[in-house]
């Protein structure tokens, strides 16, 4: 795939591994920042409807060719809406996580991810996303690759979304309205995702196929969870919660 590629040892964290890669030569004097994130997400599992990842720290049981195992591989494709980094603008921006958060991330640790922003993403841009993911998703990986920028088609409607990556040549979304009472679509509220301290909840779209294509991790799983969702973070909740904790 290209791009750059380390494994992170003793459990070194997610928001770590963004801000040494972008942040660190683009943020002096913007340490301290302030910033603001709100996106949706077009995301899909492996999981049986619904990932029962946000009620416990155990994914799924699969059957493999090696027998029983739990893992939980992913696809999330984001869409910023609207959201800043210092006095750098992040509407717009695109980017791509794929993974596996394991057998178990009781601990916080989880297998592997893979980063890729939409071409044309600016560096600052990128120093932006990293500060914001890093609280989003608190999570620590075995393996943490950013790979090289590509483009990522990004559509959504009431009924359907799909999202590819370099042309569906890396990875494919595809999701489906699942219809609940009175033929709406439907939803699981006030229940939390990930590190983010507010969304709009989890609109019910099981996928018609998610699939990773690079390497020796690819994966692909049809009729498994799918849903859309936007969420909402910023530094002041951060700050709130320091403030609190004093």
């Amino acid at each position: 795939m290209g791009g750059y590629k380390f494994h992170l040892k003793n459990g070194a964290a997610l928001v770590f591994a963004l801000v040494w890669l972008f942040a660190t030569p683009l943020m002096s004097g913007t340490q301290n920042a302030d910033w603001h994130f709100n996106g949706t997400a077009i995301e899909a599992c492996s999981c049986p409807m619904f990932c029962q990842c946000y009620f416990n720290t155990n994914p799924a049981l699969h059957k493999t060719e090696n027998g029983p195992k739990h893992f939980c591989k992913f696809n999330m494709a984001y869409l910023i809406n609207k959201g800043h980094h210092g006095d750098t603008d992040l509407a717009g921006v695109k980017f791509w996580i794929a993974g596996d958060l394991g057998e178990t991330w009781k601990d916080g640790a989880t297998e592997w991810a893979v980063l890729t922003f939409q071409k044309g993403t600016t560096e600052a841009q990128k120093a932006g996303v990293a500060a914001a993911l890093g609280h989003i998703f608190p999570l620590k990986w075995k393996s943490f690759e950013v790979a090289e920028d590509a483009e990522i088609v990004w559509t959504a409607h009431d009924d359907r979304a799909e999202a590819q990556l370099a042309d569906g040549a890396h990875a494919h979304v595809i999701l489906n309205k699942w219809e609940g009472v009175e033929g709406k679509t439907g939803m699981l509220s006030n229940v939390a995702y990930m590190g983010a301290p507010r969304n709009t909840g989890f609109v019910m779209m099981p996928n018609e196929v998610q699939t990773w294509k690079v390497g020796e991790k690819a994966f692909e799983f049809k009729g498994t969870t799918g849903f859309m969702i936007n969420i909402d973070m910023s530094s002041a909740d951060i700050n709130a919660s320091k403030s609190r904790v004093m």
